[in-house]
């Protein structure tokens, strides 16, 4: 028998007053639960954390900015008492007793007469884990049961019907702990996914066996399945019934024609939505330590497609315009025309000095990153024989980043940066 048993109950406190006294780190964490709850929450401090203050800025909690008083907890639902001074704390349990209202103490739990239980969410699931005043076992216990439930380990379908359309899911760069949490739970719940090559490939090894998997991998220079016939399968996969996410590397949105999809459900009146995904020109710097701007250094990035060299006539960059910005350049798609650009770029302005960083296969086990100038690139590209995919960053965040390989930069040492 629990030393403290307790009757697990859901507070449905929408529109009702909530009020938490005091205003330091323990309110500033359970106060957010309540404006989620749709709780009127009403905080009665001398200070508060500057979370709290921003909270109240916007309209979404009424702080009282004084002591607490017994009349606070009148017309009040349920309160928090969360001081650090434990005879505060217990004024308000006292006051909460009179006035049967259930109070929450941080400070002891056994003088409470309600618990704050370790909460997750999780499709419409709420998972609630009290342990006997053990809180860190309850928060392992609730990670644990709201881990399984996304990753489908634990099933929660109740036999829900799924709506039929289409998903465009972006997966991130390549590491399948890079998925969006929606984007996971999109996966779990396809009837059909046509995936590309760069998409996560490790998560297609999760879906259920009665997934249809269609394989529209890009080689690059090889086979390809054109875009007009993805935008068929997935269009017809969906008019059929289906729930259908098209799976890809990166984001949809971010040179991966995501746009095109979407346009092809809509002219078919098929539903369709949108999950982003982290989108690699950024995220595969940041995993390499490479960033794309730096206080000082770049005020900003450009991102481009290099799948067409300068000159080409279909290209649509300006890439003398290019060479004249300071800031950070971040190449895709850019390794086989690599030489032409950093030729153009020098012919344009930019210093042949100027350091690059050109990152292999990121956040994948592969994954390397070398480091040359635009002067030097073409070069460093064949004799470190790399290959696609990789991100090209150009500028001298690559500097800030290595400095053992091209100096400190001036103003960009670890004291100047906030």
């Amino acid at each position: 028998m629990d030393d403290f048993p307790t009757y697990p109950s859901g507070l449905r406190l929408a529109g009702r007053r909530v009020v938490v006294v005091g205003g330091g780190h323990v309110a500033q964490r359970r106060v957010p639960q309540l404006i989620a709850a749709g709780a009127v929450v009403h905080v009665v401090a001398p200070q508060a954390t500057p979370a709290i203050e921003g909270l109240v800025g916007s309209g979404e909690v009424v702080w009282h900015q004084r002591g607490f008083e017994e009349s606070d907890l009148d017309d009040t639902w349920y309160c928090i008492a969360a001081t650090d001074l434990p005879t505060v704390n217990e004024r308000v349990s006292r006051a909460a007793e009179a006035r049967r209202v259930f109070c929450v103490r941080a400070d002891d739990a056994t003088r409470a007469t309600a618990w704050t239980p370790a909460t997750g969410r999780h499709d419409g699931v709420t998972v609630a884990v009290l342990s006997n005043r053990e809180p860190q076992r309850s928060a392992r216990i609730r990670d644990e049961v709201v881990e399984q439930l996304r990753e489908g380990t634990l099933s929660a379908r109740r036999g829900r019907v799924r709506t039929p359309g289409v998903v465009l899911v972006g997966g991130g760069p390549g590491e399948p702990e890079l998925i969006t949490v929606a984007g996971r739970k999109a996966l779990m719940d396809a009837d059909v996914v046509v995936a590309d090559r760069l998409a996560p490939r490790e998560l297609l090894g999760d879906l259920s066996a009665d997934v249809e998997l269609v394989d529209v991998a890009k080689l690059p220079r090889g086979r390809s399945a054109q875009q007009e016939e993805i935008n068929r399968v997935i269009v017809d996969r969906a008019l059929a019934g289906k729930r259908v996410v098209r799976f890809k590397g990166g984001d949809n949105f971010v040179f991966g024609r995501g746009y095109e999809e979407v346009i092809a459900c809509r002219e078919a009146g098929v539903p369709v939505t949108v999950i982003p995904g982290l989108t690699s020109p950024v995220s595969v710097p940041a995993v390499a330590g490479i960033p794309v701007t730096h206080r000082g250094v770049a005020h900003e990035f450009t991102v481009v497609s290099g799948h067409l060299p300068p000159g080409h006539p279909e290209s649509l960059t300006e890439w003398d315009a290019l060479a004249r910005l300071r800031g950070t350049l971040v190449l895709m798609m850019a390794v086989q025309n690599a030489p032409a650009i950093a030729a153009s770029l020098v012919a344009g302005g930019r210093d042949p000095g100027t350091p690059v960083g050109v990152v292999c296969d990121g956040t994948m086990p592969g994954e390397r990153t070398v480091l040359s100038t635009l002067g030097t690139l073409a070069a460093d590209l064949e004799a470190e024989q790399v290959k696609p995919p990789a991100i090209i960053v150009v500028g001298d965040v690559v500097a800030v980043a290595h400095p053992e390989r091209f100096g400190d930069l001036p103003g960009t040492s670890a004291g100047d940066e906030t």
